[in-house]
């Protein structure tokens, strides 16, 4: 019962110490990876799973982890840290995807994939000039990644109809909700409480895929 509240609270952490330019930007750069962690170990002591959902779950989870660093350290710091941080969130979906691919057909409801890939056209479409050229093709890469993620996430909680994959299908949504935000915010315009915004999304996505696993 302790673990979800100590989430909730190293998130608010984090989300108050964005964007800080004094010593409160030590809150962001501790609280970040730490709510990750937390997630993790939410999943990790799962005393019911289904191998290799869990691993996999898991192996995602810390992927985001390094694309938690990589994004949060300061261009000074980590020139490369956007390019390093979308590769970590890329493996990361295919690991997720893995899980999802694991117990149900993939592609089993291509209208889903359809429909969700038509949003992330669009999507791309408003983005896309305020891409840096050296970045369209990595963007586009995973964005193709994180739909298919979402898509099968719908498409598996079709098919099975339980409360583990509608945690599950919650979480890939959440995510490229997250993900939308994250991308507008960059690419598009600044959006007003944008660090809430993107990190509340993004650690209820990593919270209910986790979640999945407790249950699974």
């Amino acid at each position: 019962m302790m673990l979800p509240f100590l989430i909730i609270i190293s998130a608010a952490l984090a989300i108050a110490g964005a964007g800080a330019q004094d010593s409160a930007i030590w809150l962001h750069y501790v609280c970040k990876p730490l709510t990750t962690l937390l997630i993790f170990w939410l999943a990790y002591r799962a005393s019911n799973f289904t191998p290799p959902y869990r691993t996999a779950i898991l192996t995602g989870i810390v992927l985001s982890l390094f694309g938690d660093i990589f994004l949060m350290l300061p261009v000074t710091l980590l020139k490369s840290g956007f390019l390093l941080g979308l590769g970590s969130f890329l493996c990361a979906h295919l690991c997720f995807l893995r899980a999802l691919t694991s117990d149900t057909r993939w592609f089993s409801r291509p209208l889903i994939f359809l429909m969700v890939g038509l949003l992330g056209a669009f999507n791309l479409s408003v983005l896309w000039l305020g891409l840096a050229a050296d970045l369209r093709i990595p963007v586009v890469v995973y964005v193709a990644c994180l739909l298919c993620m979402t898509s099968q996430a719908i498409s598996r909680h079709l098919s099975l109809q339980t409360t583990a994959s509608k945690l599950a299908m919650c979480g890939g949504v959440i995510f490229m909700l997250s993900d939308t935000l994250l991308a507008y915010n960059q690419f598009y315009t600044p959006l007003p409480q944008a660090s809430l915004l993107i990190l509340a999304t993004y650690y209820a996505a990593l919270s209910q895929l986790a979640r999945s696993v407790n249950i699974a």
